[in-house]
């Protein structure tokens, strides 16, 4: 069973001249495993899926299974705005060696909270792999209640946890109170981390970890170990560049900030545009404060 705790890195994809930079995404793979990360979301919001073909999003998850070679699970994002097509991307992953599929609430249409628990019922019913369930109502357009939350993973065994970013710790409050054993709430928000692990979520789903594995995995691991001063120290020390990474549409600056490590290029793709030059400076100097030490 997926152990879902600690820091789950949301990978950037890598691009080169237009197409996906898979020789850097193995580099960015293995960067992860050398740096403690203690799992890989390959094909999110941050690794920019949804501008990604049928053939190249495959093509992602092949690699980053491939590169971990077990060592990490592999979690990869799947989900559409169309219930049919979700659950036929959920097969069609699920044959890939993954550890468990991330499913966003279907974005553009707002489907109404029976209508997400319907979805979410056929994307359990397509796949034997662990569901994790992703709230961004940033992004989607409509919030998915704790009570949806509870009753989907009440009767869905193989739903097994959230990545909860609605950046509201009652709701966090209410799933973590009224969830089944073994149900994990993951923080979707890096700078809401440690907030929500004080109120029982079990890491984090974090894009800030591209660039800080280290970090980020030993802050959940001091709040586990009864820690909490520790890992309030360094939340304060990653949270300017928390900041500083959501300047600008998630992931066009951590995209920026991995090319500073020279792991890949800063490249995202259209409609998504290279961070703005003058945001450029202040994130280099986020990274230096934070203790990032960057190539000379």
């Amino acid at each position: 069973m997926l152990k879902l705790e600690g820091c789950f890195t949301a990978l950037v994809t890598p691009f080169k001249g237009g197409r996906p930079d898979l020789k850097a995404l193995r580099s960015l793979v293995a960067f992860q495993i050398a740096n403690g990360a203690d799992g890989l979301v390959p094909c999110g919001s941050t690794g920019e899926a949804a501008t990604l073909s049928p053939e190249e999003y495959l093509d992602v998850i092949r690699t980053v299974v491939d590169e971990a070679g077990g060592k990490l699970p592999v979690m990869p994002g799947v989900g559409t705005n169309s219930t049919a097509r979700s659950a036929e991307m959920a097969k069609k992953v699920s044959a890939l060696g993954v550890d468990g599929l991330l499913a966003i609430v279907p974005y553009y249409n707002k489907p109404t909270q029976a209508g997400l628990k319907a979805h979410f019922g056929e994307l359990a019913g397509a796949t034997r792999l662990p569901v994790v369930l992703y709230n961004i109502p940033g992004r989607t357009g409509v919030n998915m209640l704790p009570a949806t939350v509870l009753a989907l993973a009440k009767e869905f065994s193989n739903i097994i946890g959230i990545k909860e970013a609605s950046g509201v710790l009652d709701q966090a409050s209410e799933i973590v109170n009224g969830a089944p054993e073994g149900f994990a709430v993951m923080s979707g928000d890096d700078s809401l981390t440690l907030p929500m692990m004080a109120v029982g979520a079990r890491g984090v789903v974090s894009v800030v970890s591209n660039i800080a594995p280290a970090q980020v995995s030993r802050m959940c691991e001091l709040f586990r170990k009864g820690q909490p001063g520790e890992a309030a120290a360094m939340h304060h020390r990653l949270f300017p560049l928390v900041k500083n990474l959501f300047v600008e549409t998630n992931p066009i600056p951590v995209k920026y900030a991995v090319s500073l490590l020279r792991l890949c290029g800063p490249e995202p793709r259209l409609p998504l545009t290279p961070l703005a030059a003058k945001l450029r400076p202040g994130l280099r100097a986020a990274m230096l404060k934070a203790g990032i030490k960057l190539p000379s």
